[in-house]
């Protein structure tokens, strides 16, 4: 009885049982790399495009058109500077103010109740 056990015990030994394998890198890093996408084309990319559409919006300022500034000022469009860094806007008949062109946020439109609606 005690050589049988003796070996068994050998034979335990000598042959390790083989563990079976977990799961590949790219299986467990699937889900990440689907929400860094998800991230991808739910924020980002709507931001680079706002950005690049207010960005030509601004490059195609002109002469006598009516905007506001991001702090809500409106006026229309008096003069440019020549680096086109700088905008004068005259505000009413009596004040010009110069702000520089980042500062505008866009066209301005008038909202009446049609187009709130």
């Amino acid at each position: 009885m005690h050589t049988l056990l003796s070996t068994l015990l050998v034979l335990a030994q000598e042959t390790p049982a083989k563990q079976p394998a977990g799961p590949s890198f790219l299986v467990q890093s699937l889900p990440l790399i689907v929400i860094v996408i998800f991230f991808y084309f739910i924020m980002f990319r709507p931001q680079q495009k706002e950005r690049a559409r207010r960005e030509q919006a601004l490059k195609e300022l002109k002469k006598n058109d009516r905007v506001v500034t991001i702090g809500g000022i409106i006026g229309t469009i008096a003069n440019i500077s020549e680096s086109d860094q700088e905008v004068t806007l005259k505000i009413d008949d009596n004040s010009k103010m110069k702000v520089r062109r980042s500062a505008i946020q866009g066209l301005y439109q008038v909202e009446t109740k049609e187009t709130t609606s």
